[in-house]
């Protein structure tokens, strides 16, 4: 069985060795469209990460038997096409989500400790200079009594309401499919969830329903001394409506892993903010813990067997 990897380099150092057994491998690191149309001619397993697998690209892969997304969403594939050439798309769910929800608390302590500032005051030597046993000159703010709003109670989102708890915060979501499955917490409209959140953690897909959804209108909602982290979709988040809203401390911080566009343009609003020290960033990462990249090739390999 002839296996090909269009763009291997997303999964980085991970060993595809379960993959490999399965078959003849082929691992392109990188793929540009004309580069993929060659490279499908002869496949029948096709393996992509953020690759786009439409009609054309599916009629120059005769062979093919099956597509794998080596991720969670299929947004990249024409799946309507695929069933109508008779062609599974399987994807991998839940791979991520410890490492997602880990990723949102490096980026909530971050900001709520003001951890770079007093790292790098240690480093720097003003510590060593000063004359107290400690440095006060930030806040160092405890999440236990806060309310975590998150907006999307998936997977991702129940576990980060589950830390959040043993955090004692408080847990608030906003249902983005419009149906509030999850009764544990309460379900709030989304005005109301930015009111009273001193957190708001987005954990959301992309879709109809969230593209927008939170703008120049509901940053201002949202309380001074509240911060916003974006674990979820690039493009749920206005990028240049939330740099002015911190900038002007309508918002006190926000965290994003995920941007409108991937890699973040040069260009980018959230590069040219007068207040970095507000903000985290990591080039979406939070997806991709060892583990995770492990659980995610295994999950491959899985919907590989399973083909018939």
């Amino acid at each position: 069985m002839k296996i090909v990897f269009l763009d291997a380099a997303t999964m980085g150092d991970t060993p595809l060795d379960c993959i490999a057994e399965l078959g003849e491998l082929t691992c392109w690191q990188t793929s540009t469209r004309e580069e993929a149309l060659e490279r499908v001619s002869d496949c029948e397993v096709l393996i992509i990460n953020k690759v786009i697998v439409d009609r054309e690209l599916i009629e120059a892969a005769p062979k093919l038997r099956l597509i794998c997304e080596c991720a969670t969403g299929v947004n990249n594939i024409d799946v309507d096409y695929a069933a109508e050439k008779g062609i599974p798309v399987k994807n991998v769910a839940g791979y991520s989500t410890d490492s997602v929800a880990q990723a949102s608390f490096m980026h909530l302590l971050s900001l709520m400790g003001n951890g770079p500032y007093f790292d790098g005051r240690v480093k720097d030597g003003t510590y060593s200079a000063g004359g107290l046993f400690t440095d006060l000159s930030m806040p160092f703010i405890e999440l236990s009594g806060k309310v975590m709003g998150i907006v999307g109670m998936g997977a991702i989102g129940s576990k980060v309401a589950s830390v959040a708890r043993a955090f004692g915060m408080e847990v608030v979501y906003y249902s983005t499919s419009g149906t509030s499955h999850c009764t544990e917490y309460p379900s709030l409209p989304i005005d109301e969830l930015l009111k009273v959140s001193d957190v708001v953690s987005i954990h959301a897909p992309m879709n109809a329903r969230t593209r927008n959804l939170i703008g120049k209108r509901e940053l201002a909602l949202m309380k001074p001394s509240a911060v916003l982290l974006n674990l979820g979709r690039g493009g749920i988040v206005d990028e240049a409506a939330l740099a002015e809203a911190v900038d002007s401390g309508i918002i006190a911080g926000a965290a994003l892993d995920v941007f409108c566009k991937e890699p973040l343009p040069a260009d980018s609003p959230l590069l040219k903010v007068k207040h970095p020290e507000r903000f985290r960033f990591t080039p979406h990462t939070a997806w991709a813990s060892v583990e995770a990249r492990v659980r995610l090739a295994e999950g491959v390999a899985a919907n590989i067997r399973s083909l018939k």
